[in-house]
């Protein structure tokens, strides 16, 4: 499939944070006007109706995004706009989406291309010269120099002005004006001024999210405010951001939750948890998973092997094979899939015998199970996976791809 990447660093490490299935939650259910279709081996784009808009010769094509769509020809990457013209040439190796006005784009191999930045008529108006780079966030972004495992960091504004001198050994983007940066294995927050606001003191640090970063000292794990004070003191073994009011916090390889000024309301005493969603959360004792709500009353028992988060009412839960609980406990769709994914934009994508498809919430399978793969919905669209092929189909399970 396609080669972009995108270095998100800190994304990737704050992903253990947060429950990924409600992290990535989508709610936008507006079918695009141009849909991704694939003839063959090639692609373009159609209208609704499946008439062809724009030729089916690209290698690859994205979802547009703000009148610009990443498409891919001869092994290089570019972009054209919805009247099918290719306004940025192909020509990269590796792209990025446009964030706020600009794309990183590369040339050369992963771990060997020079990086920099266009805007949306094409022009580089920050050179490829950097080793790493990331998206824009707050008007700025990280950039580096140098191999891997001794490579420097530092910022950028939309001029390419360095805001920073190239010298951390690690860094974030900017989120609620503060960025993580870390310098002889100690880390601290700098402000959209490049300037260290929060000293490099601690082991590790994260995000800040609603007012409140999570940081690591001397094993331990608390939370500080935005003007460094802890809040939540270093004495857990691990803690998660707040949910719906409570944070995930574990010692001694047990969970529990505690509220925004760090009184333990669920006691630290399960094997595992799910950090809290549409007001319940999922713990796992004695090997079995049930849920509890804010005030740690046992709403569904804890008979499962596995349980996920709840998305849209309802919840995957597993007993040898798959079904869906709703928050009273019911097993509204019967356990009787291979696998499953939550619901999204009102379907889920099931999988019964190696072959996946789509039920309502009413249990139904709407769209049959006849591909090898199926993604969550977006957008209205599905990405699915069939003959070793990909290509989209839409909520009445109309296919945006043909094998001629």
């Amino acid at each position: 499939m396609k080669k972009r990447l995108i270095l998100v660093f800190l994304i990737i490490l704050s992903l253990c944070l947060f429950d990924i299935q409600i992290l990535f939650a989508q709610s936008d259910t507006t079918l695009p006007d141009l849909i991704p279709y694939r003839k063959g081996d090639k692609w373009g784009y159609c209208y609704k109706d499946k008439r062809i808009i724009i030729p089916c010769k690209y290698d690859f094509v994205e979802l547009f995004e703000d009148g610009l769509a990443i498409v891919k020809l001869n092994d290089k990457w570019g972009f054209v706009n919805k009247d099918g013209k290719e306004v940025i040439p192909f020509k990269y190796d590796l792209v990025g989406e446009f964030r706020e006005g600009l794309a990183m784009i590369g040339i050369g191999n992963f771990g060997h291309a020079k990086y920099g930045y266009i805007d949306k008529k094409g022009n580089e108006v920050i050179p490829l010269k950097y080793d790493w780079a990331d998206n824009f966030s707050e008007g700025l972004t990280m950039i580096g120099i140098g191999n891997y495992d001794n490579a420097k960091y530092g910022y950028i504004d939309k001029e390419g002005k360095e805001l920073t001198p190239l010298k951390y050994d690690f860094g974030s983007i900017h989120i609620e004006g503060l960025a993580m940066v870390k310098l002889n294995k100690k880390s601290g927050y700098i402000d959209t001024t490049g300037i260290e606001v929060i000293p490099l003191k601690y082991d590790n640090a994260y995000f800040f999210i609603e007012g409140l970063g999570c940081v690591q000292l001397n094993g331990k794990c608390g939370q500080i405010n935005r003007e460094g004070k802890l809040v939540i003191p270093c004495k857990y073994d691990d803690i998660f951001y707040l949910e719906q009011g409570l944070a995930k916090v574990k010692i001694n390889e047990k969970f529990g939750f505690i509220d925004k000024d760090g009184k333990e309301v669920i006691p630290i005493i399960y094997d595992n948890a799910k950090v809290y969603s549409e007001g319940l959360a999922a713990v796992k004792l004695n090997d079995k998973w049930g849920y509890i709500n804010k005030e740690g009353k046992e709403i569904i028992p804890l008979k499962y092997n596995v349980a996920w988060s709840f998305i849209e009412g309802f919840a995957a839960v597993l007993n040898e094979v798959w079904g869906f609980i709703d928050k009273s406990g019911k097993e509204v769709i019967p356990l009787k899939y291979n696998g499953v994914l939550n619901f999204h934009e009102g379907l889920a994508a099931v999988e019964f015998n190696k072959k996946w498809g789509f039920i309502n919430k009413e249990g139904e399978e709407i769209i049959p199970l006849k591909y090898d793969h199926a993604f969550n919905f977006s957008k209205g669209l599905s990405r699915v996976k069939l003959n070793g092929k990909e290509g989209y189909i839409d909520k009445n399970g109309t296919e945006y791809f043909e094998e001629q």
